[in-house]
C-alpha cells in the first residue's frame, strides 16, 4: 500500500482524497506516509513524490528534484 499511496502523493492528492480512493481510514494513509518517510529519511510529502517520480512510481515534472537518497523503489514492502 505504501506503494500505491507514494504515487498518489506524487499526483497531488491529500490524505482524505488518498483514503478515499483506497477505502482506507485518513489515519491509516497517514501512518504510511509516516513510514515512508521515516524509511527513506524524508521530512516532507514533496520528498516523498519526487522519489516516486525518481523511481518510475509515478510520472510527472517532479523528477528534476527528486532526492538523491539511493533508495530504489524495490527497497519498500
Amino acid at each position: 500500500r505504501e506503494r500505491d499511496v507514494a504515487v498518489m502523493v506524487a499526483g497531488g492528492m491529500s490524505s482524505r482524497q488518498i483514503a478515499g480512493k483506497l477505502v482506507l481510514s485518513e489515519r491509516t494513509v497517514e501512518g504510511h506516509i509516516e513510514r515512508l518517510m521515516n524509511k527513506l529519511d524524508f521530512h516532507s510529502r514533496a520528498q516523498i513524490a519526487a522519489w516516486a517520480v525518481a523511481s518510475g512510481l509515478a510520472s510527472g515534472r517532479l523528477a528534476e528534484t527528486a532526492p538523491k537518497s539511493g533508495t530504489s523503489a524495490a527497497e519498500i514492502p
